[in-house]
């Protein structure tokens, strides 16, 4: 009868979860193939001009490369804590003797014994875990770029500009595995009330994630632009 009540659990929590893999996968890969199509390899691109220019100018430009760098590790120490706590209070409920799964056995579908309940919430911890992690890890990249942005040069060129940017990179990709492994988990968390809602929020969270990934162009717009510079070229003469 367990068996039976759990192959909602079996079906629609993995097939949703490999669903949201599978978009971050197909992402990674336009990102490497396409990279100006997407936000990430945009914001990336932004990002080695911006070290290449603070460098460029630094007795200028020291006082903002700290602030910015000062903020974006501000951020990942808050998303890091966040994910702490959450593995703490996961703990005390896993450890705990008191049984959280009484009041909602009669209002869930799927399986709902003690077996199904600590793998519930081990998958929670395990995920909340690895983004501390990721969190932690990028905080630790980014403080090395707050030192070595600043760096004159020296006679050996081996603080440049490029092994700058490929530092703060590798910061922003950990910081942004953090935050997607903390979105994952964020469903994860209706599997107390059952498999069926994980497997629409999952569903819903692609569409929106698709929405903030990606470089939309409209040539509708494009050819708005040009409409204008043409109407304004007409005026001035």
């Amino acid at each position: 009868m367990e068996w039976k009540k759990a192959y909602l659990d079996v079906i629609l929590v993995p097939l949703g979860f490999m669903f949201c893999m599978g978009y971050h996968i197909w992402l990674w890969q336009r990102v490497r193939t396409e990279p100006l199509s997407t936000i990430v390899g945009t914001n990336a691109n932004g990002r080695r001009m911006w070290v290449s220019a603070i460098m460029k100018d630094n007795e200028k430009k020291n006082i903002l490369a700290v602030q910015t760098l000062r903020n974006t590790i501000m951020g990942s120490t808050l998303m890091a804590t966040t994910s702490i706590l959450l593995c703490s209070g996961l703990a005390a409920v896993i450890s705990s003797t008191y049984s959280v799964k009484k009041p909602l056995d009669d209002s869930i579908y799927g399986a709902h014994g003690e077996f199904m309940v600590a793998l519930k919430y081990v998958s929670l911890l395990l995920i909340f875990l690895f983004s501390f992690i990721c969190h932690s890890l990028s905080i630790r990249f980014i403080n090395q770029v707050n030192f070595l942005v600043n760096c004159p040069p020296d006679q050996y060129g081996t603080v440049t500009p490029a092994y700058v940017s490929q530092l703060l990179e590798k910061g922003f990709t950990l910081n942004t595995v953090g935050n997607r492994l903390f979105y994952a988990a964020l469903p994860l968390l209706l599997w107390i009330f059952g498999p069926v809602l994980v497997f629409l929020c999952y569903i819903t969270m692609v569409p929106v994630l698709y929405n903030l990934d990606f470089v939309f162009t409209s040539p509708k717009g494009k050819l708005d632009k040009d409409e204008n510079e043409n109407s304004t070229s007409d005026d001035v003469v």
